[in-house]
């Protein structure tokens, strides 16, 4: 009886912490979408080598790992979907989520080098990416020259 209730115990601790774990790293998983977004769509093409390289993000981070790949495909097509309806609006809704990260600099400075990694995706960092990767340094208060833009 005492074992059961230790292992009821030990699986219920394991599962709160996985669910407080999602809850501190939200911001960061939509900052890192959003952003994945903004630069996937700014040379007017998202390739599936910009998608393969954000999911392989994703399922590699430690602070991202633990959701699910149907939810960061969502909130991709999420962020997709407002460029689609207005790229104006879609720019500014990854921006505002983006903006999120600003007082967390070494999150802020991840979510830069991960969005270096999608411009870079299907083989061109072409100037466009080049140029939102800097207006997101700027939403972050960090240095481009930080990572060589």
């Amino acid at each position: 009886m005492l074992d059961n209730f230790a292992n009821w115990l030990k699986d219920t601790a394991n599962g709160l912490k996985t669910e407080v774990a999602k809850f501190r790293n939200r911001d960061f998983l939509e900052a890192t979408v959003a952003s994945c977004a903004l630069v996937a769509a700014a040379d007017g093409t998202i390739s599936s080598e910009e998608k393969q390289k954000m999911i392989g993000f994703m399922k590699h981070s430690d602070a991202l790992n633990i959701f699910e790949t149907s939810e960061v495909i969502a909130l991709f097509e999420k962020y997709v979907g407002n460029f689609s309806f207005d790229p104006i609006i879609g720019k500014g809704e990854c921006l505002q989520v983006i903006a999120r990260l600003k007082k967390r600099p070494e999150e802020a400075r991840l979510l830069i080098r991960v969005c270096c990694a999608i411009g870079a995706a299907d083989g061109d960092f072409d100037d466009d990416e080049k140029a939102v990767v800097r207006e997101i340094c700027g939403e972050l208060g960090q240095d481009p020259a930080e990572f060589c833009l």
